[in-house]
C-alpha cells in the first residue's frame, strides 16, 4: 500500500507544480500585456513594426538587382539552346531575343512603382477609411507571399507576378506605417525623429540589399535571400497581429473623416512637397538602372565595385537624418529651408558624377546624393503631417500615400526611362538635366517659409462641416461659428433664453480659431 500512497503523492505534486507553472506564465502573458498597452512603450513598438516592414520593402525592392539580370540570362540561354536544337535556328533569332531581354529586366523592375503608383490612391482612401493598422496587417501578408513566390520562382512570368505582388504590399504598408507613425507621434520633434528613424531604416534596406543578395546568390542560390526575408516579414506580421490588434480595435470607429485625396492634390503646399519628393528622388532612381553599364564602359570596373557601389552612401544618408532631426529640434521653422539644401547637394553631386575617373572619386559624389536626399526626406515628411493638421483633417493615409506616389512616380520612370536618355543623348546629360533640375527646383520650397506660422483649426469636426450641417448638433455649431465671425457672443440667461452680445476679438483670438 506504500508505493501507492507515494505515487498518488507524486501525481499530486505534479499537479501542483503544473498549476504553478501555468500560474506563473499567465502572470508573465499578463505583464507583457500591460507592457505593451502602455502608451509609450506601445508606440516604440509600433516604430519597431512599421521599421522593419520598411526595411523588407526596400530590401525586396534591391536584392533583385544582382540577382535577376543573372538569373534571367540564364534562363534566356537555356531556352535558346533547346530552340537551336528543335529548330536550327540562326544567331540573328538570338540577337532579337537579347535586344528583348534588356527590355523584359527594365519592365520587370518599373512593374512593382507602376503598380504601386496605381494603387496608392485607392490605399490612402482605404487607409483613411478604416484605420492604419488593417492596412499595415494586409500589407505585410501580401509582401510575404511576393517574397515566397519570388524565392520558387522558374520562369520571367511568375517574377512578373511577385514584383507586381511587392507593389501592391508596399501601396498598404508603406502608407499605413507612415501615417501611423505621424498619428502616434503628434509632438513635432518626436515625429521628425519618428519618422528620421523610419527613414534610416529605408536608406539600410535599399543599400544593403544589393550585397545581401549578390553574396548569397553566388554562394546559397537564388532561392535563401528571399526565404530569409519572407521569414523576417513572417516575423513581423505576428508581431503586428500580437500588438496592433488590428481586428479587435475599435479605435477607428470614432476617427474622423480624413480630406479626400484629390482635395489634398490640389492643395498649393502639398504639392510643392510632391513635387521636391519627385525631383529629388530621380537621381537615385535613374542612376541605379544606368550606373553599372557606365563604370564597366569607362572604369572597367570589377563586379564587386559594382555591387558595392551605393553601400557606403547608407552612412551620409544616416548623417543627413541625424542632423536635419536636430536641427529641426532647434529651429523648427527652417523646414524649407533644410529641404531646399538637400536639394542643392543633390543637384551639385548629380552634375559631378560623369567627372568621376574611378571608383574612389565616384563615391564622393554618390554620398552627396544620398546625404541630401536625407535633408529633403526627413524635412519633408513631417511637414506633410504638419500641413494636414492645420490646413485639413488630422487622418494622414491620403497625405502620405500621395508621398509614396511621388517616390513610385520616379522609381517607375527610372528603369524604363532612363536608359533611353543614355542612348539618345548620352550619360552625362542625364546627370546635368537631373542636377539642374534639383538645383531650379529648391527656390520653390520658399513657399513653404510659412507653413509654422499656420494656426490649427479648433475644431476637425468645424473642417468636416464644410459641406453643411447634417443634424442638429451640426447646425447649432454653423450658427455659432457665423455668429462668431460676426462677432456675436451667445449665452443663456437664467431663463434659459439665449440672448446675444457684440464683443471684441482681439486678432489673433479671430484669426486663431481657424486658417483661411
Amino acid at each position: 500500500m506504500e508505493p501507492e500512497v507515494t505515487t498518488e503523492g507524486q501525481g499530486a505534486n505534479m499537479a501542483q507544480s503544473a498549476a504553478s507553472k501555468l500560474s506563473q506564465m499567465g502572470e508573465r502573458t499578463k505583464q507583457l500585456g500591460n507592457v505593451i498597452q502602455d502608451p509609450e512603450r506601445q508606440k516604440r513598438i509600433i516604430l519597431v513594426i512599421v521599421c522593419i516592414a520598411l526595411l523588407l520593402d526596400n530590401m525586396l525592392y534591391m536584392v533583385i538587382v544582382p540577382i535577376i539580370p543573372d538569373y534571367l540570362e540564364e534562363l534566356q540561354n537555356a531556352a535558346d539552346q533547346s530552340q537551336a536544337v528543335a529548330t536550327n535556328s540562326t544567331n540573328s533569332t538570338h540577337k532579337i531575343t537579347k535586344g528583348n531581354f534588356d527590355l523584359q529586366i527594365g519592365v520587370l523592375f518599373a512593374s512593382k512603382a507602376i503598380l504601386q503608383l496605381l494603387v496608392n490612391p485607392l490605399s490612402g482612401t482605404f487607409i483613411d477609411r478604416v484605420g492604419y493598422d488593417i492596412p499595415l496587417f494586409i500589407g505585410l501578408n501580401v509582401m510575404f507571399l511576393s517574397t515566397v513566390i519570388f524565392a520558387f520562382a522558374e520562369n520571367y512570368a511568375t517574377l512578373f507576378l511577385a514584383r507586381s505582388m511587392q507593389g501592391l504590399g508596399s501601396a498598404f504598408a508603406d502608407t499605413s506605417g507612415i501615417a501611423l507613425i505621424a498619428d502616434r507621434y503628434t509632438e513635432e520633434a518626436e515625429r521628425s525623429k519618428a519618422l528620421g528613424i523610419a527613414l534610416a531604416f529605408i536608406s539600410f534596406g535599399s543599400l544593403v540589399a544589393p550585397p545581401f543578395g549578390g553574396v548569397l546568390y553566388e554562394f546559397a542560390g537564388k532561392s535563401v535571400p528571399f526565404v530569409i526575408l519572407a521569414c523576417i516579414c513572417l516575423i513581423d506580421g505576428i508581431l503586428c497581429l500580437t500588438v496592433l490588434k488590428p481586428f479587435s480595435n475599435r479605435e477607428r470607429e470614432n476617427m474622423p473623416v480624413g480630406t479626400p485625396i484629390y482635395k489634398l492634390m490640389i492643395d498649393p503646399y502639398i504639392a510643392v512637397v510632391a513635387g521636391a519628393l519627385i525631383i529629388c528622388n530621380i537621381p537615385l532612381a535613374f542612376l541605379e538602372p544606368t550606373i553599372a553599364n557606365w563604370m564597366e564602359d569607362t572604369m572597367h570596373s570589377s563586379q564587386w565595385e559594382i555591387g558595392m557601389t551605393w553601400f557606403p552612401a547608407f552612412f551620409p544618408h544616416v548623417l543627413g537624418v541625424y542632423l536635419t532631426v536636430k536641427l529641426a529640434a532647434k529651429y523648427p521653422h527652417l523646414q524649407w529651408f533644410y529641404g531646399a539644401i538637400g536639394m542643392v547637394f543633390i543637384g551639385a553631386s548629380s552634375c559631378t558624377v560623369p567627372a568621376c575617373k574611378n571608383f574612389g572619386q565616384l563615391m564622393i559624389p554618390l554620398c552627396g546624393i544620398c546625404f541630401g536626399i536625407a535633408f529633403v526626406d526627413t524635412a519633408l515628411l513631417p511637414t506633410l503631417g504638419f500641413l494636414v493638421d492645420v490646413r485639413h483633417v488630422s487622418v494622414y493615409g491620403s497625405v502620405y500615400a500621395i508621398a509614396d506616389i511621388s517616390y513610385c512616380v520616379a522609381y517607375a520612370l527610372g528603369p524604363v526611362v532612363a536608359g533611353q536618355i543614355v542612348h539618345d543623348l548620352g550619360f552625362v546629360q542625364l546627370n546635368l538635366g537631373m542636377g539642374l533640375a534639383n538645383v531650379l527646383y529648391a527656390p520653390a520650397l520658399l513657399l513653404l517659409k510659412n507653413v509654422t506660422q499656420m494656426k490649427p483649426s479648433f475644431s476637425e469636426r468645424n473642417m468636416l462641416l464644410e459641406d453643411g450641417p447634417t443634424g442638429l448638433y451640426d447646425t447649432i455649431k454653423m450658427e455659432q461659428r457665423e455668429k462668431k465671425r460676426k462677432g456675436l457672443c451667445t449665452t443663456i440667461d437664467e431663463n434659459g433664453i439665449e440672448t446675444f452680445a457684440q464683443r471684441s476679438y482681439s486678432e489673433e483670438e479671430s484669426s486663431g480659431g481657424e486658417y483661411a
